[in-house]
């Protein structure tokens, strides 16, 4: 079920975004810790991962020292084509 939404989110144009999210530790502010975030997400302006960096800085305590953000379009509706001839009568 879940590969079935994935698809359909590519077909909306979603793509797999990858954000790698450095952090200052609460308890020792001069030390970063890394966390990394991936779902599918529309570019250029990230919706998903937008919602996710608000929740963090609203709700969890080790503020944000940088975001680095990769995106990859996985299939798109140019990519699918009819395939007939598999033996399906």
């Amino acid at each position: 079920m879940r590969s079935e939404l994935a698809f359909k989110k590519q077909m909306l144009g979603y793509r797999l975004a990858t954000a790698e999210i450095l952090y200052h530790l609460p308890d020792y502010p001069e030390l970063l810790q890394s966390y990394v975030w991936q779902d599918y997400d529309i570019a250029p302006s990230y919706p998903v991962l937008q919602k996710f960096l608000d929740f963090w800085s609203r709700e969890l305590e080790g503020p944000i020292h940088s975001v680095r953000l990769a995106g990859k379009r996985i299939i798109g509706a140019a990519d699918l084509r009819t395939v007939s001839g598999f033996g399906l009568n």
